[in-house]
């Protein structure tokens, strides 16, 4: 299965935010958790649905939704 597969974006689901399929658990959501430092094992204790190819897909679909995108220096 490719990281993609493991995302979909639906209008109609946390107003078309990138989620994990089949879940209302958000990229960004995802991300963060990282940011703040915790590890996929923590992120899947919390939400026991995921998995830990579920994080890996996140975090590559933001580093390549990143790598297309015209980006500005933050102020």
């Amino acid at each position: 299965m490719n990281a993609f597969d493991r995302i979909s974006r639906d209008p109609a689901i946390m107003s078309g935010k990138p989620c994990i399929k089949g879940t209302r658990i958000t990229v960004e959501l995802i991300l963060e958790y990282l940011g703040e430092g915790l590890t996929a094992d923590e992120i899947i204790e919390g939400h026991r649905h995921l998995s830990v190819e579920d994080v890996r897909a996140a975090a590559t679909y933001a580093a390549h939704y990143l790598s297309h995108e015209g980006l500005t220096a933050a102020e």
